[in-house]
C-alpha cells in the first residue's frame, strides 16, 4: 500500500540472487546439466567472476572469487559457500537511496557505482535488513 511515508514501487522485483561459489565450473554442472539453463558469459566485478543464469524473471549469479582480497573470497572465508545477496531492481535507484538515508537505514554505497553487466547499484548493509546483504539496482 503507498502513502507518502512507503512509497509503493509497483515495478520493484527480484533482479537476481547471488551465490558465492568455490568452483563455476562444479557449480554451473547443476544449472546447465539438471535445469538446462545455460549461463551468460562470465563478467569480472568487484574482484569476482560473475556468472548469470536467468531463471524465469529473475537470474541467478554465481560468484567466484578472482581476488584474495574480494568481498567474494571474505564472505567465503567467514561463512563458506552460499547465498551472498539479493538483489532487488527498482524503477528509481536514486530515490531508494534516499529513502534508505531518509530512514536510517545503513548503506554500504551512498551513490550509484557500477556493478556487473554495466548496471547501477548500491548495496544496503546487512545490518539495517535483518542480516540479509541486499543490492539496489535499476
Amino acid at each position: 500500500m503507498s502513502s507518502p511515508d512507503h512509497p509503493g514501487d509497483a515495478g520493484a522485483r527480484i533482479a537476481h540472487v547471488g551465490v558465492a561459489v568455490l568452483n563455476l565450473e562444479e557449480a554451473l554442472a547443476f544449472y546447465r546439466d539438471v535445469l538446462g539453463l545455460e549461463p551468460e558469459a562470465p563478467q569480472l566485478a568487484d574482484g569476482a567472476t560473475a556468472v548469470t543464469l536467468r531463471l524465469g524473471d529473475a537470474e541467478i549469479e554465481l560468484l567466484a572469487s578472482s581476488d584474495p582480497r574480494s568481498p567474494i573470497a571474505k564472505f567465503i572465508a567467514r561463512r563458506g559457500p552460499g547465498i551472498h545477496h539479493i538483489c532487488y531492481r527498482v524503477a528509481d535507484l536514486g530515490a531508494a537511496i534516499a529513502r534508505c538515508r531518509a530512514k536510517g537505514f545503513r548503506l554500504i554505497n551512498e551513490a550509484p557505482r557500477a556493478g556487473a553487466h554495466g548496471r547501477r547499484v548500491a548495496f544496503v548493509h546487512p545490518q539495517a535488513t535483518a542480516g540479509i546483504l541486499l543490492e539496489l539496482t535499476d
